[in-house]
């Protein structure tokens, strides 16, 4: 073959790769999870918008969402918290075997674990473990702008202190002391 074709051959392959991936349930592109999830009957706005990829097993229902970074959502007063990756199991209805979501209830974080929708009702049911609150399915039509700035809070033991106000500590403070890093000089 000449080098021209092998060059042709290789460009071909490059491109071709991907979708191929996508299309057995390999990675895929952003925006295609959310796009997932209405064809099993739950909105495409529970899943934020900076998906960076994504893998899906038709088969067992199981995915893999990778986000660009973690971050923090409002839907409506809800505050909810996005690990950079995102696991659970797909079925019609719902998802469950979450992994890598949390929302805040008061003062504390807790492990998103399952949703099922209740489209008789109009709502989505949140699932962390043996409790469970339905919001309005509504809340969830847009895909939401995910960001690192929207409404971070500490979460752990330093979003506790921080906010029962046991130290009059400035939040920047408290990070600082709870890593050790204004001991050590860390920037």
């Amino acid at each position: 073959m000449s080098p021209a074709t092998l060059v042709l051959l290789a460009v071909a392959a490059a491109v071709a790769a991907p979708l191929t991936a996508a299309a057995a349930g390999g990675a895929s592109p952003n925006g295609a999870a959310n796009d997932l999830l209405p064809k099993y009957g739950l909105p495409k706005g529970l899943i934020p918008d900076s998906v960076a990829s994504y893998t899906f097993d038709e088969a067992t229902g199981r995915f893999e969402i990778h986000l660009a970074s973690t971050c923090y959502v409002h839907f409506g007063s809800h505050l909810v918290y996005y690990e950079t990756t995102i696991t659970g199991t797909l079925s019609k209805g719902a998802i469950s075997n979450l992994s890598g979501v949390q929302a805040k209830k008061l003062f504390l974080w807790v492990d998103v674990t399952g949703m099922v929708a209740h489209p008789d009702q109009g709502t989505i049911e949140f699932q962390a473990g043996f409790i469970s609150e339905s919001l309005s399915a509504s809340m969830f039509d847009e895909v939401p702008t995910c960001g690192a700035g929207v409404g971070a809070q500490l979460r752990g033991a330093a979003g506790v202190i921080g906010e029962l106000g046991l130290l009059p500590v400035a939040q920047c403070c408290l990070v600082e002391f709870m890593t050790g890093d204004a001991f050590w000089g860390h920037g």
